[in-house]
Parts: C-alpha cells; structure tokens; sequence
C-alpha cells in the first residue's frame, strides 16, 4: 500500500482553538473545566507541549470526542515534524537490501558515510552504474561456484569487480597461448607438495596471467572466476572456499583451461560452471560444454583419466592410504589431488583419507594479492 503524506498538518491547539470559539470559551474557562492550569492550557493550545493520555482523556470529557481523537491529533502532528523530506531512512534501506553494502564497507570496498548521497555515488561509482535504477551487471567471465547458472547477483557482481581491482595492481608479462601452455607445463612441476604452491603467482605472471585471491561475500558461494582486463590481460580470482590442495589445484586448472580455450574474452557472455566439490545438484548433462570440457582437461591435467582408470580397475575396492600415496608418488602429485578425484568419482566416501586433504590458504596468501582471512590490500587509487 502507497503510504500518503497530508500536504500540512496542523497542530492539535488549532482544533481546540476551534472548539473554544464554538463554545465561546476562553482558554481560563478551559482550564478550570479540565482542573488543569492556564500557563498548561496555554502551551497545549500554541503546541508547546504534547496532549498526554490524560489530557487526551479530559478534553475528549469536555468536549464530548472521547479521547482517541486528541491522541491521534496529537500522533499525526508528531509525525509530521520528523519525517524526513530526502527520505534517507528508506534510500538506506534500499542500499544495505539490495546491496551487499554491509560486508563491502567492512572490507574497505566502499567507505562509509553518514550522508546517504554519498553512500550512493559510492555504490554507483564501484558497479559502474549510472542510477540505482540500473542492476549491477557482471562483466565477461567464467565462474564456478554452487548456485544456478543464470544467479548473477550483485554479491556476486561485487566480488567480481572486487577481483578485477586487485587484478590491475598485478604485474605480469605479455600474454601468448604458447607461453602459457610452457607455463602450465611448469605448474604441473608444483603438484607434489602445498609449499611448492608459493611459485604459482610467480609462474602464472611469467605466463602473462594475473592471479588474485578474493574471500568470498557470503551467500555467493563462489569458487573462482575467469576473465580478461582486456585483450592481452587474462586473470583467474579464487575464492579458496574450500580450503583443501584438491579444491585448489582443480579450480586453478579450470579457470586456466577457461583462458587457454578462450572461452571468455572481453564482449562476450558469463558462463557460470558449476563447481565439482560436493555441493552442486546440477548434473553434468546440464552443464554448458565449455564448464564441462574445463572440468574435464583441468581433471585430466592433475590425474591422466587413463592411468586413473587403471587404478581403479586394480585396486577397486580396496583404496588404502599407502596404495593412494605410492599412486599419487607415480604421478607426481600430492595425494590429496588423488583422494578428491576418487571422491568425486563416488569411489570413496568423503570421509576416506581426509588427512590428505591438506590446506593451502595458508600458504598462497602469503605470496599472492590477497582481500579477506585478515589481508587488506592498500591499493592506489
């Protein structure tokens, strides 16, 4: 219901003037009928003091209104002198309701104001829109996260450009599809230990690809994200949601495979993947091909399919810890990468060899530009 606004309102005194005046009463003669004093009558009458409850129940005795009626006189007139004529209260309201503006002023993404015309040329000026009218687009990417393809919110849309800020303060060398493949051949050097993951930064810059970590804002449940500065500038944000050297490695992978495919250029349209952890319910089947033909190369890159398939096939059911350590041993890799891909697989249980599992945030924060867990970026304006 559309809330209506008088166009003036008047003071309860104007109405007992009127009664006076039909009554030909003086405000003396008002007083001793109520038994209250004149400086009293007179500051109710010129609106220098509220009607209390038991004025309200007197004058509604004296003239015959009953109460409520000088009670909600007396409401409205209130009202009136504080409602605010900019509406700050409500453009507030909109601002922290349609806007994750809490956790972007707590992150240092948006400054605080107490002016809300202020506020709003903020949120305005990070979304790179021209009206509040407008809804935050996401830029071109590629995305993995645990939510429908087609929910680009603007959390999501705000951690995007979140990213995108840190990204430009990234060096990094020209980018060529040969000088990264040379630079994926180095990562897969890196697979066998967590420490090994303090050179990624510094080999994906070699490449010409800028890598950023983004805490994520909660309810975007975000994985990590692909996408260009511009033509000659790709990047890859990670969310490190799941904080275990699978989730990490694969999601890198993706991304990258995302990048070396050219699956996302600027001008072009978001793909939103969907991510292989555990939480999504959406089928492969239902996934576009590019998401899944990521998945599937940033997969086989850690794990050979075929040399995974010959694993299985001897050791089904049978998955010890020592045969899954001397397997990831063979390839290179940390056993942690072996036991996720099982896991995903439904060869073994989420709860099998979770002592593998090892965590990396630790150590890729350290090396790599990083916005949350406690790292606050100072980036030039």
């Amino acid at each position: 219901m559309t809330e209506r606004t008088p166009i003036e309102v008047f003071p309860p005194g104007e109405f007992i003037r009127e009664e006076l005046e039909e009554r030909g009463w003086t405000q003396e003669v008002l007083a001793e009928v109520l038994g209250l004093s004149h400086r009293l009558v007179n500051e109710v009458v010129k609106g220098k003091r509220r009607i209390t409850p038991e004025t309200a129940r007197a004058l509604g005795e004296a003239f015959g209104t009953g109460p409520v009626v000088w009670m909600n006189l007396q409401s409205t007139y209130s009202l009136s002198k504080v409602m605010r004529t900019d509406d700050a209260v409500k453009r507030r309201s909109r601002l922290y309701g349609d806007y994750p503006l809490k956790d972007m002023i707590k992150r240092n993404w948006i400054e605080a104001s107490s002016s809300i015309e202020v506020l709003e040329e903020r949120v305005l000026k990070f979304f790179e829109m021209r009206s509040l009218e407008e809804e935050p687009t996401a830029f071109p990417h590629a995305a993995r996260k645990s939510t429908s393809y087609e929910d680009v919110t603007p959390s999501l849309c705000a951690w995007l450009r979140r990213s995108r800020e840190l990204a430009e303060a990234v060096s990094a060398a020209p980018y060529s599809k040969s000088g990264f493949r040379d630079g994926l051949a180095h990562l897969r050097t890196l697979l066998v230990d967590v420490e090994e993951t303090r050179h990624v930064p510094r080999v994906l810059a070699e490449a010409g690809v800028r890598l950023v970590l983004v805490e994520q804002l909660p309810g975007t449940r975000i994985d990590g994200a692909a996408f260009w500065l511009d033509a000659k500038s790709p990047v890859i944000a990670l969310s490190l949601r799941f904080d275990r050297v699978d989730g990490f490695w694969h999601t890198l992978l993706h991304d990258a495979m995302h990048i070396l495919h050219g699956d996302v250029k600027p001008n072009t349209r978001p793909i939103i993947d969907v991510d292989l952890i555990g939480e999504s319910t959406i089928s492969d089947v239902d996934r576009p091909p590019a998401e899944q033909r990521a998945d599937r190369d940033a997969a086989n890159f850690l794990v050979p399919e075929d040399q995974l398939a010959d694993f299985i096939a001897r050791v089904r059911p049978l998955y010890s810890k020592k045969k899954i350590r001397g397997f990831a041993a063979s390839l290179g890799v940390h056993p942690g990468i072996v036991v996720g891909q099982l896991q995903h697989r439904g060869e073994i249980p989420f709860s099998h060899s979770r002592d593998m599992l090892q965590r990396v945030r630790e150590t890729i924060c350290e090396v790599a530009l990083t916005d949350g867990w406690g790292y606050r970026p100072q980036l030039s304006e």
